[in-house]
C-alpha cells in the first residue's frame, strides 16, 4: 500500500480522495493548515502548507504521492502556479509523484473549440480560479522535471454545491470536457475520487492531464 500526502485534505475533493485512499488500505498524511483533518485510523493529521517549502520536501520523501487538492488562488490572486517548480523538486528529490485535482475551465469544449473558461455564460465568479489553475497545468507542462505527475480536471459540474452519489462509474477525456448524451457535464466527488486513486493505483498518464466524468 501507499503513503499518500493530501494538501487540502479536508476540502471537498481532498476530503473524498482521503476516503477512497483509505477505503483501498492506503496510508494518508493530511494536510491543512489547523492540523483538523480527523486523527482516525490510517490518517496522519499535520498542520501546514503547502508553500511550506521545508515540510513539502520533508513529506515528499516519506510519501509515494503527493495531492495537490488546493486552490489556485488566494485573495483574488494566482497562487499555486509559482509554487509548481519547488513541488516538483521536492518530488523528484523524494521520489514522489504529484498527483494534481485541477480545474474544467482548461477544457476545450470540443476538439478543436474554445476552452470552457472562454465561452459564453462561464460564471464570473469562477473565472479567477479557473485562470489561475490553468496556470498550474501550464506550468507543470513547461517544467523541465524529472518527477512525474498527473493533473485530473474534473467535469464542469463538480463540487460541495453538487455532491452526487458513489456509483463507482465514469469515462475518462484527455483535453476536451467529457458530457453525455445531453450534453451535461458532471461527476460526483466520490466518483471523481474513485477516479484519481484508480490512476495511483495503476499508473496511466504520464506529466499529462486527463478529465473525468459521467
Amino acid at each position: 500500500m501507499a503513503t499518500i500526502t493530501v494538501f487540502g485534505a479536508t476540502g471537498y475533493a481532498g476530503g473524498h480522495i482521503t476516503d477512497e485512499a483509505l477505503r483501498r488500505g492506503h496510508e494518508v498524511i493530511a494536510v491543512n493548515r489547523s492540523g483538523s483533518a480527523a486523527a482516525r485510523e490510517g490518517v496522519t493529521p499535520v498542520a501546514g502548507s503547502i508553500g511550506d517549502d521545508a515540510l513539502v520536501r520533508d513529506l515528499a520523501a516519506r510519501s509515494d504521492v503527493l495531492v495537490v487538492a488546493v486552490h489556485g488562488s488566494a485573495d483574488g490572486q494566482p497562487y499555486l502556479a509559482a509554487l509548481v517548480p519547488n513541488l516538483l523538486k521536492a518530488a523528484a528529490e523524494g521520489g514522489a509523484r504529484i498527483g494534481v485535482v485541477g480545474g474544467a475551465g482548461s477544457l476545450k469544449v470540443r476538439e478543436g473549440g474554445p476552452r470552457l473558461i472562454d465561452t459564453a455564460g462561464f460564471p464570473e465568479a469562477a473565472r479567477t480560479e479557473s485562470a489561475s489553475h490553468a496556470k498550474v497545468l501550464d506550468a507543470l507542462r513547461a517544467a523541465d522535471t524529472g518527477a512525474d505527475w498527473f493533473y485530473v480536471s474534473p467535469a464542469a459540474e463538480f463540487g460541495a454545491w453538487v455532491p452526487g452519489e458513489r456509483t463507482g462509474t465514469y469515462r475518462l477525456g484527455d483535453n476536451v470536457l467529457v458530457t453525455d448524451e445531453h450534453g451535461k457535464s458532471f461527476i460526483s466527488g466520490a466518483d471523481y475520487a474513485i477516479a484519481f486513486v484508480d490512476e495511483i493505483d495503476e499508473p496511466a498518464h504520464h506529466r499529462a492531464r486527463f478529465t473525468v466524468a459521467y
